[in-house]
């Protein structure tokens, strides 16, 4: 059965267009689309997702722009941008991750994100922070000023029916959540895709949701997709 979808709203000021309906809800599942040669043959076909409401309405679709030989050779490493467009095919939302080293011996290389919309127009940024047990990030807006926290649990957790990361004020206080859901042994036996929700206050600004959406996505590649 084919989920309906949530049309776009008329535009509101100040808000990127194409994010209005971020606006209005406090919540989002996202939802990696299968592919069927992925799923036999174990080789990495590019990302696509599905970003639906609570009502598991199609809010949103996304896709990932890579070639196949970063795919093969970097693996979780790659640098990608991801593309989310509305339900009538505009892009609304561009996630670029440049190549970095995932090591925490490193700290010049740590994993960085900067998130557009509409594309051209940055809105924020993520930013791995060090820590040798924790995984950190810093979320920043257009300026680089932090705005917000994101906090992953301790090391050894891959194995948990569910993985919370959780969103924090500057001060640490807990206003939402990424977290990565469980969707069954069988089906992560034989592939790496991932349910992904995320919660966050309904009058969050409406830039720092979409910068959400793309922490999302670094998430899943850092910490849940397999290098094949």
């Amino acid at each position: 059965m084919e989920h309906m979808y949530m049309a776009p709203n008329p535009g509101l000021p100040g808000c990127p267009p194409g994010l209005e309906y971020l606006t209005q809800i406090d919540q989002l599942l996202i939802k990696q689309k299968v592919e069927l040669i992925e799923a036999l043959a174990g080789f990495e076909s590019n990302n696509k997702y599905e970003l639906r409401n609570s009502l598991g309405q199609n809010v949103y679709y996304a896709v990932e722009e890579n070639d196949c030989l970063s795919r093969q050779c970097c693996g979780p490493l790659r640098p990608f941008a991801i593309r989310v467009l509305d339900n009538y095919g505009q892009e609304v939302i561009t996630i670029n991750r440049p190549l970095k080293c995932m090591s925490c011996c490193f700290p010049c290389c740590l994993q960085e994100l900067e998130i557009q919309s509409p594309p051209g127009v940055t809105v924020g940024y993520v930013l791995q922070e060090w820590h040798p047990f924790l995984p950190k990030f810093t979320i920043q807006n257009e300026r680089h000023e932090p705005v917000l926290k994101l906090q992953g649990p301790f090391c050894g957790w891959s194995c948990l029916p569910d993985v919370d990361f959780e969103i924090l004020t500057m001060d640490e206080v807990g206003i939402g959540k990424i977290s990565k859901q469980w969707t069954g042994l069988l089906r992560e036996a034989f592939t790496d895709a991932d349910n992904f929700g995320i919660q966050f206050p309904m009058d969050l600004d409406v830039r720092m949701k979409a910068v959400m959406i793309g922490a999302c996505f670094l998430i899943d590649f850092m910490f849940f997709e397999s290098n094949n």
